[in-house]
């Protein structure tokens, strides 16, 4: 992680913060009710910055409007005007996502006076897509160290405005890019926080797998300060996502950590069925409790007996088990109840 230490409202990046989760609105900001409905709930998944796209000055004043009732710090995303730039900041936009390469020097100077006056954070960086010609062919073709030059053209040009509140940020759609493209920036600016993500990762598992490939290599060279997962989905499950990550990664606590066996031919029980009844209760558990749900007796309290409390299929219905230590066996109609009733015993004692 990132030496420097920067601040976007309340929220601590880099230094010895937690690696953070941040998504993005994935509504206009023509439609403001319904941009705040999606921060409220984005808040709740545990989202800790939300990017909006800023493509309009019409859209000022619900982007303040924004940035005052949102629970989560804002970012303006902004390609190419730095008028909009000006604008989002003015509105008192916390940070805003800029490329330097895209505006003149003279609005350029304006944004970072506005910036260092403001106390406002600037995310710069690049996309495999957006490489140049030029950059491409100064890299002796090669795309990761294009993407990774291309960064640093744009950290000069705020370098020499002696600016330095600075989020860097190099994606690609290819995961073997973007590991080496951060990678290479991380070793010759550690001071820098680094925002990181597969862009456009995909849909479904094939966008999980190609996130969490990507995200998992770098998080576990130390190189990471915020991510987002880049999924055609709800942002909350992006956002789900990230803390799934990081809790296999052992980095974040966010959330139930779910043991459960993939099954065999020695299941007394459908896991899946049984997960699906009980995740009720546990999206109510506190954070970084261990459950277990296991086909099972065999690998039910023993492969599991680290687990805070768990459910393992026996011949009269389920076991309850804490520890790998059998408390009690059920029937699968008493399973959900009795699970509720452990759960809330387990949520105190967590407490």
């Amino acid at each position: 992680m990132s030496s420097r230490r920067l601040h976007i409202k309340n929220t601590g990046i880099g230094g010895n913060n937690p690696v953070r989760v941040e998504s993005m609105l994935k509504i206009s900001l023509t439609m403001k009710e319904e941009c705040l409905d999606q921060c409220i709930s984005l808040h709740s998944a545990g989202c800790e910055l939300v990017r909006a796209a800023f493509p309009s000055f019409d859209l000022r004043k619900n982007l303040e409007w924004l940035n005052e009732l949102s629970p989560v710090p804002l970012m303006a995303d902004i390609h190419f005007d730095g008028e909009l730039a000006l604008a989002a900041l003015e509105a008192g936009i916390p940070s805003i996502r800029i490329n330097p390469g895209n505006m003149s020097p003279s609005r350029l100077r304006d944004i970072v006076s506005s910036a260092r006056e403001k106390s406002a954070v600037l995310r710069i960086g690049a996309n495999g897509g957006s490489l140049s010609r030029s950059q491409l062919e100064a890299a002796g073709g090669i795309r990761s160290d294009a993407l990774a030059a291309a960064v640093e053209e744009q950290l000069r040009i705020l370098l020499s405005e002696e600016f330095d509140d600075i989020i860097l940020s190099a994606k690609s759609t290819s995961v073997n890019e973007t590991v080496r493209a951060n990678t290479l920036l991380a070793s010759k600016y550690p001071e820098f926080p680094m925002h990181i993500g597969i862009t456009e990762s995909g849909y479904g598992r094939d966008g999980l797998v190609k996130s969490a490939a990507g995200l998992a290599l770098l998080l576990s060279q130390g190189i990471g300060d915020t991510l987002r997962i880049s999924l055609t989905d709800k942002p909350e499950e992006e956002v789900l996502a990230g803390y799934s990550l990081l809790r296999a990664l052992e980095m974040r606590s966010r959330g139930v950590n779910v043991v459960s066996c993939p099954t065999c031919g020695r299941k007394r029980i459908d896991v899946r069925a049984i997960l699906e009844k009980l995740e009720p209760v546990m999206a109510d558990l506190p954070d970084a409790l261990t459950v277990a749900v296991m086909g099972c007796e065999v690998n039910g309290p023993r492969e599991a007996m680290d687990a805070d409390f768990g459910v393992a299929g026996s011949p009269g219905g389920a076991v309850i088990f804490r520890k790998g230590k059998v408390l009690r066996e059920v029937s699968l109609e008493e399973l959900p109840g009795v699970f509720s009733q452990f759960a809330t015993n387990s949520r105190e004692k967590k407490q």
